[in-house]
């Protein structure tokens, strides 16, 4: 490997979240975080390159305007990776995926009206919703007790008929599960949602992260319908750990969709990206494809081995291995404990930060999200630590 992914990096002088925010989330601080999704591995160095060239280079950092390779490495890139085609009409920035579904709550839905969410899912999804005075419908995933979770299409269509939902969120891949949706899958929920002229609000920013023999499916591709439904947005910042340069984009093949949509963001100077994103963007997409598929290489080794260890050493703990994206769902169901002594087992114990897995909504409940992004031997000792508190 030409990358360097067992190298400690000291990130807590930083004002990281995963450190800054110990005490405030969990009421200590000597923890190990495992928490917030972003990794601890350095970035590819084609971005830190192309950002040390600029700043060094040219000591002034006035107003600027996107270069056209910017916008053209995300369409390259998403073409090749995901055979998701589209023109730069049908392409803008957003700052940032939870921003951005801010943004389109609030143009496409109006206060009262209900937007669809499947559970567990990212926890922001329904504090915004909620926050902004729409109405919060849950689609639950099925799960089969053994750790395989399934889509309740059946559900969907009833929720559609009987409680008209204006808007749909669909993550994909799913966060915290990990599951890669099929196309089977995605073409039914495209079907159903331009049958019941449901927006679908598509999270796409785990789409790079698909683990080995897997692979992602953009939503907008599958069919006509998709395509009649989707805003997708998607960004660099969970594939190459640059969430702090806030750089994410939108694609709207839908015209009807679009153009209004864009202009608003336009208007209201939402749209603009700063240099550093776009700087950052267009060398990850450009210059970063090795180290993507090396860092994947290295997170299917880091989930195998949690996935082994739980079974020859923790029982009761059930870690389930993500199709997509450097989270794993730890099901600790079988510990026996009520929801509330395992995340006391984790935190007090184990001394382990991890997020609980009710923030995820329902089906959460004695559930743990473990990222997994970070050197193995820091896996080893939160692995070691666990076992020595159970």
């Amino acid at each position: 490997m030409h990358y360097d992914f067992d190298k400690i990096v000291d990130r807590s002088t930083t004002s990281t979240v995963k450190y800054g925010a110990l005490q405030e989330e969990f009421g200590r601080t000597d923890l190990l975080p495992l928490w917030v999704a972003d990794m601890d591995f350095e970035v590819c160095p084609a971005i830190t390159q192309a950002l040390s060239e600029r700043i060094e280079g040219n000591h002034i950092y006035g107003y600027t305007v996107p270069a056209d390779g910017y916008w053209q490495s995300i369409i390259d890139w998403q073409a090749r990776r995901n055979g998701f085609h589209f023109t730069r009409d049908e392409l803008t920035y957003i700052p940032g995926i939870v921003t951005g579904f801010g943004l389109a709550v609030n143009f496409y839905t109006r206060p009262g009206e209900k937007i669809v969410i499947q559970e567990p899912v990212y926890h922001p999804f329904r504090r915004l919703i909620a926050g902004n005075g729409r109405r919060v419908v849950v689609n639950d995933l099925l799960n089969d007790g053994h750790g395989h979770y399934t889509m309740d299409l059946q559900g969907l269509e009833r929720i559609f008929e009987q409680e008209r939902p204006r808007m749909m969120v669909l993550c994909n891949p799913h966060n915290p599960i990990g599951l890669a949706w099929s196309p089977q899958v995605l073409r039914e929920v495209a079907r159903l949602a331009r049958r019941y002229e449901v927006i679908v609000f598509d999270d796409e920013i785990h789409g790079d992260l698909v683990m080995p023999g897997h692979r992602h499916t953009a939503f907008a591709t599958v069919s006509d319908d998709a395509a009649a439904v989707a805003v997708t947005m998607g960004a660099p910042t969970k594939t190459f750990n640059i969430a702090g340069l806030e750089s994410s984009w939108c694609v709207i093949k839908n015209p009807d969709l679009r153009r209004p949509f864009f202009t608003w963001l336009d208007t209201n100077e939402l749209s603009s990206p700063t240099f550093i994103a776009t700087l950052a963007t267009q060398a990850a997409y450009t210059h970063g494809e090795q180290w993507l598929e090396e860092c994947l290489r290295y997170i299917q080794a880091n989930v195998d081995y949690v996935a082994r260890y739980c079974a020859h050493n923790l029982p009761g703990i059930v870690a389930i291995k993500p199709e997509a994206s450097y989270l794993m769902w730890l099901d600790c169901t079988g510990l026996g404990l009520s929801h509330k002594e395992v995340v006391d087992l984790f935190v007090n114990k184990a001394r382990l930060a991890l997020n609980e897995g009710s923030m995820f909504g329902r089906g959460g409940e004695c559930h743990m999200r473990l990222n997994c992004a970070s050197p193995r031997s820091i896996l080893v000792e939160a692995m070691r630590r666990l076992h020595s508190a159970l």
